[in-house]
């Protein structure tokens, strides 16, 4: 088996280095007194301040100049096409270079293909309309989300309670979405509503999405939900109030919305686990480092043998979620059927980075509980991970279905 990454992906991964240094951690130096304090990022009311979007707008506007931000949009809709191995590659490269929590760092390269940027899930809009979108959200211009959750409806998408009535050649939008990353500071939302309450009820469809642009009346979002350690976060609730929409508008074809809001998902969830690569692999380097140097009893701890344990247990994680993803990424790429090999791969991966995390801040001691070195922030983001884009308990059930239905093991 041959896992050379491709010169085409190595030469991008080189590039997308090349300007995080050269222009964007410059960047953060210049605004070193807004970005060393969340009191400075974050408003009151838990949004990002005005001058902090600002400075996202312009790394991701020029990250969409140089071509980085649009590298995983689906080329019938202007994006690059790059698949699932060159996701899974660039992702890893990009954060063991950079590590957690650079703000201005996650303008760039997507996380994920349900935010921002040219997501699938526009291939299923009608192209004419989506024109006069196109180059605003390519460009990094404007921004969307996506709109799918419910306070009672996560895992569970056909619980969701948000519904659309038809009114002449509209849509009338009602209902209620939770944890909608980007939501606060959206142009546009993709919007999922039950159509068809029956189908629904049935779980046989019924759930229609929408394309909508978020100063249309009806549309608000009261509320910022702050995550694990922080004053604010990027993630908000969205309430519909008779919010009207065009048939035009439509995501795919009525009642068919769920095909259309699961489009990415495997590439989104391989991004992932190449984010959480890339994080371990970070850790990993600081912790090796810092055992080198840090003296106890008269020598390094480097040379305490529960210490090596522990650097040792960290590479034997990160090689197996490197190797299962990387041949995951093959399978997606060749067009195989690979939802349990996905799933694995977002189980392990996520649980993996949270192994990784814990450690190395062992290895770091007291240090290690400080977040002056950044690792007290890469262990809540890696808890984060565990929940988003399937959690581990909903994957391990797709993979036990899988195995029950006759899907055998590669």
């Amino acid at each position: 088996m041959d896992f050379t990454i491709p010169e085409e992906i190595t030469a991008i991964g080189d590039a997308l280095i090349k300007f995080i240094d050269r222009e964007v951690t410059v960047l953060e130096d210049a605004n070193r007194e807004l970005l060393s304090s969340e009191r400075n990022m974050f408003k009151p009311d838990g949004r990002y301040t005005d001058e902090l979007l600002a400075l996202k707008r312009q790394v991701r506007m020029r990250s969409a100049e140089l071509g980085f931000y649009t590298l995983f949009g689906p080329q019938q809709i202007g994006g690059e096409g790059l698949g699932a191995l060159a996701a899974t590659t660039l992702q890893e490269q990009l954060n063991a270079h950079c590590g957690p929590e650079r703000a201005l760092v996650q303008s760039v390269v997507l996380p994920s293909p349900f935010t921002n940027g040219l997501s699938p899930v526009f291939t299923s809009m009608d192209p004419q309309v989506f024109e006069r979108y196109r180059e605003r959200l390519a460009s990094g211009d404007k921004t969307s989300c996506f709109c799918l959750s419910e306070p009672d409806a996560g895992s569970d998408v056909y619980a969701i309670k948000t519904v659309a009535e038809r009114d002449g050649d509209d849509w009338v939008i009602t209902g209620t979405k939770q944890w909608i990353t980007n939501s606060p500071y959206a142009d546009y939302a993709m919007v999922f509503a039950i159509t068809d309450k029956e189908l629904a009820r049935k779980r046989q469809g019924g759930i229609t999405g929408f394309f909508v642009d978020t100063r249309t009346e009806g549309f608000n979002v009261p509320s910022v939900i702050p995550l694990m350690g922080h004053l604010g976060y990027d993630i908000g609730i969205v309430t519909l109030d008779g919010v009207r929409v065009r048939d035009d508008h439509r995501l795919g074809a009525l009642n068919k919305g769920l095909s259309v809001a699961l489009n990415g998902v495997n590439i989104g969830r391989l991004s992932l686990a190449g984010t959480c690569i890339g994080l371990a692999r970070w850790a990993l380097e600081q912790a090796t480092e810092y055992a080198k140097t840090r003296i106890t009893f008269g020598r390094p701890i480097a040379e305490q043998q529960a210490v090596q344990f522990m650097l040792a247990d960290c590479a034997v994680d990160i090689y197996a979620a490197k190797s299962m993803t990387q041949n995951c990424a093959w399978r997606v790429d060749q067009g195989m059927s690979s939802t349990k090999e996905v799933a694995m791969v977002k189980i392990f991966g996520t649980e993996m980075l949270g192994r990784v995390m814990d450690r190395c801040m062992q290895v770091h001691g007291g240090m290690g509980l400080t977040n002056e070195l950044r690792l007290e922030a890469g262990y809540r983001l890696a808890r984060l991970f565990r929940i988003p884009d399937g959690t581990s308990e909903i994957l391990r059930r797709t993979v036990a279905s899988r195995l029950l239905d006759g899907d055998e093991l590669a």
